[in-house]
């Protein structure tokens, strides 16, 4: 699979350009940046073959399979329809698009496609993770009661495109596209928003955001997530049945501490896992859907539930939802 990278970020050598070294089946082939100096550098840096000097010629080089979308998140649902409309597969980074509506719009085109279009979501494709979904529908923990999910980091660069609500920037976009699909892969389906506070950066971008949510099936989730806050750092998720819990530390990056605590009425135990990093685990799944059709984890109709819980939290808080550019 040759994959070009949209966008000269400095995220790409951890969420793609290291991966692919260690994967036979992928190739970073190109990147395309907003100038030709800066792809061309970035080219040279990374041992890129072919640097486009536009987002457009990117996404129109014939020797490109894919492309990855790492742009703001504003502009991810225009690059994605525009690399679909290209014939490429996509990997688009997280959040989808800048709310439910422009997701469910992206979702149609990729369902009428022959494409594989991807939500780059990684901790859903570590052992760790499907681990944690095999236990709760064993029924171990015995009837949920609690998913209680934080993330919370420390951002403290103002002018980063996550504080900008022109780039459909705050914390429930960033830490929250996280805690939001924890709360939804192992609450089971997609609550409902029952209230939601945040605390702001400025009028309109939330620097972080708390919020209790209600599934269908009467059990509770809690959210947390912060790019700056007291919390300089917390990062955990619990689920919680009538019968046991269990305990997960770094979810969103679960090959940092790739331990899951378990107490039951089987005991108590620790489970471990590989080190390998999610994003590795990542590119595989994308490159077996393009390659040998294989399904994803991450899917459109996915993305499209987890915008809108973020989208029902902002409103919830008093907050605009995110457009796109």
């Amino acid at each position: 699979m040759r994959i070009g990278i949209l966008g000269a970020s400095s995220f790409a050598p951890t969420t793609l350009i290291n991966p692919a070294r260690g994967n036979d089946e992928v190739v970073v082939a190109a990147v395309g940046a907003r100038d030709l100096p800066s792809a061309r550098a970035f080219a040279a840096k990374y041992g890129i073959a072919r640097a486009h000097g536009s987002y457009e010629a990117l996404i129109d080089d014939p020797e490109l399979d894919a492309v990855y979308v790492l742009l703001p998140t504003s502009f991810h649902g225009k690059w994605t329809q525009a690399a679909l409309a290209a014939g490429k597969h996509v990997l688009c980074e997280k959040p989808f698009t800048a709310n439910a509506a422009e997701a469910r719009r992206i979702a149609e085109l990729a369902a009428k496609s022959d494409r594989i279009v991807m939500e780059a979501i990684q901790y859903r494709y570590h052992p760790l993770t499907l681990r944690v979904e095999q236990i709760i529908a064993s029924g171990e923990l015995g009837k949920l009661e609690l998913v209680d999910v934080a993330l919370c980091v420390l951002l403290p660069k103002f002018s980063s495109n996550c504080y900008n609500y022109t780039f459909a920037g705050g914390a429930m976009m960033d830490a929250g596209s996280y805690v939001i699909n924890m709360v939804r892969t192992f609450g089971g389906s997609t609550p409902q928003v029952v209230s939601a506070q945040a605390k702001l950066r400025d009028p309109r971008v939330d620097r972080a955001m708390s919020a209790e949510l209600r599934f269908a099936t009467g059990h509770t989730g809690r959210i947390r997530c912060a790019l700056w806050s007291a919390d300089l750092f917390r990062a955990r998720a619990k689920v919680v049945g009538n019968r046991g819990e269990l305990r997960v530390l770094s979810p969103a990056a679960p090959h940092l501490f790739p331990r899951l605590s378990i107490r039951s009425s089987n005991g108590k135990r620790v489970e471990r896992f590989p080190r390998r990093v999610s994003y590795a685990y990542q590119l595989d799944a994308f490159a077996a859907a393009v390659l040998r059709g294989e399904p994803v984890r991450t899917t459109p109709e996915d993305a499209v539930e987890n915008m809108t819980v973020i989208d029902g939290i902002y409103r919830a808080a008093g907050l605009p939802v995110r457009e796109p550019s």
